[in-house]
């Protein structure tokens, strides 16, 4: 139990090694952020289900709020600090909307017990004003739909298998065949495990209404940004502005990759990551 909620952790690496949380993206689960915990031998990478998708159960009420303080609870549980080095906490996607708020400073002085925060495909735009804005009026008018249905039949539609296969179309990029059958299947398999559809719902509503950007300012810890240049939810100048934001932030740009870094570039990724996590810690400002 994190916060009240019972969350599905999957772990992978030595246990002694220096740990990394992962939050995966609106739809996913813990499988989707498992090609980069790959490709980091030698570091402890805890990878929970969000609340309300994989094996977790829903929160309550899933706000961005509720997402950051089960988010600062779990790190506090699952990854306290060991000979005095706190763990680093990834987010991709939505995600990174999560890890980003559970960062800013909590209202009551809550913090995340983090020492360093990456962020890949960050979501740097408002959803609704960004260069996809059509895209995402099509994906309002679509969740509305399965909100405004009865219960089965709203299920059916948050399912349905060419919608699905859609979303995956819409946001892999590689031409390697192999690779594009993985990726369909990994989203077939794991796209549409989620508690209920008011949890979905509600995520959905929690990803398009905040970004990284509108806490950027109040996050301490030293932060890299992953981006990449065929990104279409974010597009490469405003992960350029969304650097500038940050009191100290680096951004790493992965070229011929879109908005699934961690499926078709994790090894790039994970080199990255690596580096970010070598830097001497006076870089830390501590």
């Amino acid at each position: 139990m994190v916060d009240g909620v019972r969350t599905a952790v999957f772990e992978y690496g030595p246990e002694d090694g220096p740990a990394i949380v992962f939050v995966h993206g609106f739809r996913g689960d813990h499988h989707g952020l498992e090609p980069v915990a790959a490709h980091l031998p030698g570091f402890r990478v805890l990878v929970p289900d969000l609340p309300g998708f994989g094996s977790s159960d829903a929160l309550p009420h899933a706000t961005i709020d509720a997402y950051a303080a089960w988010l600062r609870a779990f790190v506090a549980a699952e990854a306290p600090a060991l000979g005095g080095r706190r763990p680093a906490v990834l987010g991709h996607s939505f995600g990174s909307i999560v890890v980003a708020h559970a960062a800013a400073q909590a209202s009551d002085g809550t913090v995340l017990e983090a020492d360093r925060i990456i962020l890949v495909n960050p979501i740097a735009t408002p959803a609704l004003a960004g260069a996809n804005t059509f895209g995402s009026l099509l994906a309002l008018g679509y969740y509305r739909a399965a909100a405004a249905l009865p219960e089965r039949a709203g299920l059916a539609v948050l399912g349905a298998p060419p919608i699905v296969r859609g979303m995956s179309v819409f946001m892999a990029k590689t031409r390697d065949k192999a690779l594009l059958r993985w990726i369909h299947d990994q989203h077939d398999r794991y796209f549409s495990r989620y508690a209920s559809r008011q949890s979905v719902l509600e995520a959905f509503d929690a990803s398009i209404r905040h970004t990284v950007g509108e806490v950027a300012g109040r996050i301490a810890q030293p932060v890299q940004l992953i981006a990449a240049d065929r990104d279409d939810i974010t597009p490469l100048a405003h992960q350029h502005r969304l650097r500038a934001l940050f009191p100290d932030a680096r951004l790493a740009v992965l070229t011929g990759v879109g908005h699934l870094v961690h499926y078709e570039q994790p090894a790039q990724a994970a080199r990255v990551i690596r580096r970010f996590l070598a830097e001497p810690a006076a870089t830390d400002g501590s």
